[in-house]
């Protein structure tokens, strides 16, 4: 997949179908879109393009940006496995926000064969979210390209959405996040030293470290799966199973929120590496030990625990 990081990059004569969103997340009802304006731009004989941003448009609209679902890179890399030709990460700011739907989409199609704009009743860009689908109906003749309406899909008897996963996830309902992205849900951080501390008790893990607010489940302790290295994020070069703790760590007096991951079977320094952390399950809430031999003896059984879950789940 080719990506662009502005909207003047795209080259002219560039025949192709448009669907515009955050994707955040990437979730089942973004994919039906996705696929949908694959789709039209193959009968179409066009490109398929994803216009998405950064960063959230809320946060540059002082909504106040929602903690991300999906990693950047991860994003971009689900999008082009759904067959998306080309996508540009277009740079959101007060000046984009102001532009009119009828202005965005004909500077879109200047010199340019805009050929079809997929949406959905929920789809709506431009200023104060006026480009809702009926709006876009009306421009679509005078500027020259057809709506193809995308299915919405529906779990549960309501819409799939990013919000919707958000309270699902803040909630620990994981089964329910995972039938909402069709994927267990997963951050990625940087692996930073932490205090040392797990090492000391014979759990030594690695420290994740976020450059962006991301959206985490409730405090406790986690059946992992884990990976890192490669060029994709899709297609890792090395794996592992593992047990995550979430939160305080009050045993030690609290502080400072952690998500930090001990790999089973390996020994090795991972420093500096971006690592996916896989939610798969919940094991239990966090919890405050009288003794670090009352720790070190859960710790021994969240991780057989962690083993069993993570053999039955393949």
């Amino acid at each position: 997949m080719e990506i662009l990081h502005d909207l003047d990059e795209l080259p002219r004569g560039l025949r192709f179908v448009l669907a515009v969103g955050m994707f955040d997340g990437v979730h089942r009802g973004h994919a039906l879109v996705l696929r949908a304006c694959v789709d039209a731009a193959q009968e179409a004989d066009a490109r398929a393009l994803a216009l998405t941003f950064a960063p959230h448009p809320a946060q540059v609209l002082g909504r106040g940006a929602p903690p991300l679902l999906c990693d950047a890179q991860e994003k971009l890399e689900r999008i082009a496995a759904l067959g998306v030709a080309l996508t540009v990460v277009c740079p959101f700011d007060r000046r984009f926000a102001d532009q009119s739907p009828h202005d965005f989409l004909a500077r879109l199609a200047r010199d340019r064969q805009l050929r079809a704009v997929v949406m959905t009743p929920e789809t709506a860009f431009g200023r104060g979210r006026s480009g809702t689908l009926a709006a876009v109906e009306q421009l679509a003749p005078e500027i020259g390209f057809r709506v193809v309406q995308a299915p919405e899909l529906n779990v549960g008897g309501a819409r799939v959405s990013s919000s919707r996963i958000r309270a699902d996830l803040a909630a620990g309902r994981l089964a329910g996040v995972r039938r909402l992205l069709g994927r267990d849900y997963a951050v990625i951080g940087t692996v930073v030293r932490g205090d040392g501390r797990g090492r000391q008790l014979g759990y030594p893990t690695a420290n994740l470290a976020f450059e962006e607010t991301v959206a985490l489940p409730p405090d406790g302790i986690y059946a992992v799966r884990l990976s890192w290295g490669g060029e994709s994020v899709l297609a890792p070069a090395d794996t592992a199973d593992g047990v995550a703790s979430l939160g305080i760590r009050p045993t030690f007096g609290g502080g400072a929120r952690t998500l930090e991951a001990f790999l089973f079977d390996f020994d090795g320094d991972l420093y500096d590496q971006r690592l996916r952390l896989e939610f798969v399950r919940r094991q239990r809430a966090e919890k405050r030990f009288a003794t670090i031999a009352g720790l070190i003896a859960q710790m021994d059984l969240d991780a057989q625990r962690a083993r069993q879950i993570l053999a039955a789940a393949r």
